[in-house]
């Protein structure tokens, strides 16, 4: 029996991972002593004689086989903490909760519940409530819980919030994503308590109804996707030349039949795709571009590239999307036999792809729940499996069309009408707001016509207030406040609050900030530095070497400049007619301090800062100890900054250099996407990683992090045709070190950083489930030990996971525990909010 060292006898009891299918005798045996009592992670699906347990205070049941509430609970007068997600209730009786007026914490999260008893209520004292992934239509009792402090209600099918939920109770933490939410929006929801108070006070008898639906346009290069894009907002046929392609993403909006469509069309090319992460939403229709023309039904890749690529990501982003599939060139096919041929060989091929996403995510599903040998290891991989299998991205027939003809284009724009009002595929359309959340909306936009704010659109926030008011007297702060928030959500503006440096800087018009992005994050980057004339250079005390410079550093490094940015971003600002120096200073920077770009470009994990080689400088300060020690000439300061683009590395080579050979003993962490890596979730990781770890070394798909003497390998590969992330660290003996486990420590330590990393950004993928284990490293071995629910850091200490000296293999092989799992000593030199997942 396993028993937590902190546990006092008599009072509390460990039973967690021990297949239990009953209470054991000794439990029920301790009576009115036990306070405490663990029972996750088993096999139970009745608790008979539990109400023996009289003085009990805590019981944690999450991840049993319980499908119905265990009544006799209400019998534990004295229970303070109630854990029950990840079991299969689906219905609570009446009269259990009225019966727990000390219970002050609960957590039914990952059931089937449908509804709420109406004395749940009652329960005066409960402050912490998670109902995250049911069922639920309404939450309505909840109002009466007037002590709640943190209630989580994501993945639901709530449509309307009671008003009551967020002024009767002390609410600081609500999280309501994932549901299909009218009153308030989701995008109200997103803002926190105190956005949600201000709808509900400022909705009143005011409130309007608005049908709005952001419209994303997909697809590779030259697939027509602005085409298209164009003549839906003209309503007639509108062709865009090659040269006209979009170059990152643009914005326009369309009012069709009472429906508002927030257009984005997105540039097909590669380089484009990773700044999509920064603007790409859930709840949104999505037109996937096909170009049939091209489109050859004999050629495997001719589908992934154009379709299956596309689709995946969308599915791992925004599983909950609607995709409309249209086939563009249609007039470039041999006939219109042709056109039906090709329709119904991407369909076929859409409707096998995802059917077998689903089969292979159920299987594993399934594995996991045969597999029982060690429950305790798998019961967050259930709930991932789970949520992932009940994911429905909704795929559209695929619509031909010639974009030449009138006809077509009006019949397009009804049928994508016609797909957004039906509730089923779009339960959210409407959404309630107040008046003054649209009248802020539409005196933003009549400032624009106006001309009161300028071109470019980026304004302080007292600046927008102050115009505002002009418009709409009563208006006041913190009126604006969540009024941006919701209209940042949606994509009318751009606020990026949460950065402290740019907290009073409003991006009216977020096509601007988009024009600032696709300056370096472009297909045709290097033509674009042949371009500088000598006239600009000269302008940022640059000569044509440095241009020189420039080109071949990003050719062969991946490497950009800050000044070749500065240079860039002062060239396409300038031609869109502005001059102000200040303004141009602030957004730009110069050679003493970074721009507001260079920092937004780091914010979302773009790129890299990278350090530049540099002469040493002979008229440098001498260091003084215990004195402050200032540059001599800060005009350098920034001269040799840069930015490294990881998706534009061609090789491992200088990774693999530093590194060396993989060794048997390496410690090794391998980490399985289902259904697959997302494109560019790799290169973002290497940028959260390196942010952590100064020195570091990186290559295509590879990178090296070190810290002292330790050296942490991360590489994308293949295994076997399985995707995966590996993480290897090698044995570095230590004068210092007493035991084997003090060696691996600080590697564990770093190990545990970029798994910290790593789950950071899989939330922002919840189509994507994850698999980690550390293989066997005897060789010709292909068992694996699987790692324990490495998601909950902040509860299970990874360094006391394993509690055996050895573990054995399938086949037989021991291997000491330090070598495979963090074993000892939860000092760990890892900051604390670097494992809170």
């Amino acid at each position: 029996m396993a028993q937590s060292n902190d546990f006092q006898p008599g009072e509390k009891r460990d039973f967690s991972g021990q297949k239990l299918k009953k209470l054991p005798k000794e439990v029920l045996a301790l009576g009115s002593d036990l306070l405490y009592l663990n029972l996750q992670n088993n096999r139970l699906k009745c608790l008979s004689g539990i109400s023996a347990l009289s003085k009990l205070r805590e019981l944690n049941l999450s991840s049993n086989d319980l499908s119905e509430f265990p009544q006799e609970i209400e019998q534990l007068k004295n229970l303070e903490s109630l854990y029950l997600s990840q079991n299969g209730i689906g219905k609570i009786p009446e009269g259990i909760f009225s019966q727990l007026g000390k219970l002050k914490f609960l957590k039914l999260s990952t059931n089937h519940l449908k509804g709420l008893p109406s004395d749940l209520g009652q329960c005066k004292s409960l402050w912490y409530l998670n109902l995250s992934n049911n069922y639920l239509k309404d939450v309505k009792v909840l109002e009466a819980l007037c002590s709640l402090k943190e209630l989580y209600v994501k993945n639901n099918k709530l449509i309307e919030l009671p008003a009551g939920l967020f002024f009767n109770t002390e609410l600081t933490m609500f999280k309501a994503d994932g549901n299909p939410l009218s009153k308030p929006p989701e995008e109200v929801c997103a803002g926190g308590v105190k956005s949600i108070q201000h709808y509900f006070n400022t909705l009143g008898s005011s409130e309007q109804r608005v049908c709005r639906v952001k419209t994303m346009f997909l697809g590779s290069s030259m697939a027509g996707k602005s085409t298209i894009c164009y003549s839906l907002r003209k309503g007639l046929p509108v062709l865009v030349d090659a040269a006209e392609r979009t170059v990152g993403i643009e914005i326009s909006e369309v009012l069709l039949g009472g429906v508002h469509f927030l257009f984005w069309d997105f540039a097909g090319h590669e380089e484009y795709y990773f700044t999509h992460h920064v603007f790409i939403t859930p709840q949104a229709l999505v037109i996937l571009t096909i170009n049939l023309g091209s489109y050859d039904v004999r050629d495997p890749e001719s589908f992934r590239d154009s379709v299956s690529f596309w689709i995946k990501n969308v599915h791992l982003r925004v599983p909950g999307a609607v995709v409309l599939v249209v086939g563009t060139h249609s007039d470039k096919c041999k006939d219109a036999e042709d056109v039906q041929k090709k329709k119904a060989d991407i369909e076929m091929k859409i409707k096998d792809m995802l059917e077998q996403q689903r089969a292979n995510l159920e299987r594993w599903k399934k594995n996991r729940e045969e597999d029982r040998k060690e429950p305790a290891q798998f019961s967050h991989q259930l709930t991932d499996f789970q949520q992932c299998t009940e994911h429905n991205l909704k795929v559209l027939d695929l619509v031909p069309m010639d974009c030449t003809k009138p006809e077509e284009i009006e019949k397009f724009q009804r049928y994508i009408l016609c797909q957004v009002q039906n509730k089923e595929l779009f339960p959210n359309i409407e959404n309630i707001l107040p008046k003054l959340y649209q009248d802020v909306e539409s005196s933003i936009e009549e400032l624009k016509e106006e001309k009161d704010i300028p071109e470019h659109g980026v304004m302080s926030f007292d600046e927008i207030l102050k115009e505002l008011k002009g418009k709409l007297e009563n208006l006041d702060q913190k009126d604006l406040q969540p009024i941006l928030r919701y209209l940042h959500r949606i994509g009318i503006i751009v606020w990026y609050e949460e950065i402290a440096a740019l907290q009073e800087t409003v991006f009216v018009e977020p096509s601007f900030l988009i024009k600032l992005f696709k300056t370096v994050v472009r297909h045709d980057l290097v033509n674009q530095l042949e371009g500088i004339s000598r006239k600009q250079l000269i302008e940022e005390n640059s000569l044509a070497i440095n241009q020189v410079k420039w080109i071949n550093d990003l050719m062969a490094k991946a490497t950009l400049h800050n000044t070749a940015i500065r240079v860039l971003l002062r060239k396409s600002l300038k031609e869109l007619d502005i001059d102000d120096e200040d303004f141009l200073d602030e957004i730009v920077g110069t050679r003493s301090s970074d721009g507001m770009f260079l920092g937004l470009l780091r914010q979302f994990e773009i790129c890299l800062p990278a350090k530049l080689i540099s002469p040493l400088n002979p008229e440098a300060s001498e260091f003084v100890p215990k004195k402050k020690w200032e540059l001599s000439n800060t005009s350098v300061r920034n001269r040799d900054g840069a930015c490294l683009f990881p998706s534009h590395l061609k090789d491992n080579n200088v990774v693999l250099k530093m590194w060396g050979e993989d060794r048997k003993d390496d410690i090794q962490v391998q980490v399985y996407f289902l259904p697959e890596v997302p494109h560019g979730f790799f290169h973002r990781l290497i940028i959260k990683s390196c942010s952590f770890y100064p020195v570091h070394w990186v290559g295509k798909d590879h990178c090296l992090l070190s810290a002292s003497d330790r050296l942490v390998l991360l590489k994308e590969t293949r295994l076997r045709g399985d995707q995966l992330i590996e993480i290897r660290c090698k044995r570095q003996p230590s004068a210092n070190a007493s035991t084997a486990a003090d060696i691996w420590r600080p590697s564990w330590d770093m190990i545990l950083v970029v798994l910290g990393r790593l789950t950071e950004l899989t939330q922002q993928w919840p189509g994507l489930c994850l698999y980690v284990c550390s293989p066997c490293t005897e060789d010709g071995c292909s068992d694996h030990f699987t790692w324990p629910d490495w998601k909950e850091l902040d509860v299970h200490d990874l360094h006391n996971v394993q509690k055996n000296e050895k573990m054995v293999c399938s086949n037989g092989h021991k291997h000491r525990t330090e070598l495979l799992f963090p074993k000892v000593g939860s000092h760990s030199a890892v900051p604390g909010d670097q494992l809170q997942i």
